[in-house]
């Protein structure tokens, strides 16, 4: 018995104008505004401290540059076959493609991984190894073997 399930179709809405982050927008054209008056100021103005203006100026309208980021990528569309969900769904359209090249990242990846573990030792996954006979290993891959009962104190120079 199968049910007949109807989708309608995903209609996009248009932003008109400024576009979906009115915000940045509005805060990147003040910024600038400010921006420009004040180098103008800094310019025109016959101040002793002109150049203080002008640097100051320059500085406004160079981080007015991070709202006008927001807004760009605030705005940007991406349709929605394209927003896929990451968790093995495959595009009909790239399935071939697509799973050859997932496969060799995976192969890829996997023989990065494996090649920082040592040859022929084992990876140990117990949760915890406690008991007399534990050993540590360093980078020059010596074995460090706890001391006995007797504490022992060795000096360290740098």
């Amino acid at each position: 018995m199968s049910t007949s399930v109807q989708m309608e179709p995903v209609m996009e809405t248009t932003y008109a104008g400024v576009g979906r982050c009115k915000c940045s927008f509005w805060f990147a054209v003040a910024h600038d505004i400010l921006g420009v008056f004040i180098m103008m100021v800094g310019v025109f103005g016959g101040l002793v401290i002109h150049d203080l203006f002008i640097y100051a100026g320059a500085i406004v309208i160079f981080l007015s540059l991070i709202w006008w980021v927001f807004w760009y990528s605030g705005n940007i569309d991406v349709p929605p076959e394209e927003l896929e969900d990451d968790v093995g769904l495959i595009k009909l359209k790239d399935r071939g493609l697509g799973r050859a090249v997932r496969r060799v990242s995976n192969r890829l990846a996997s023989g990065i991984r494996s090649s920082f573990r040592k040859k022929g030792r084992e990876v140990n996954n117990s949760p915890s190894n406690t008991g007399p006979d534990v050993s540590l290993s360093t980078v020059c891959d010596s074995a460090i073997t706890p001391p006995s009962k007797d504490l022992m104190r060795e000096t360290l120079s740098i």
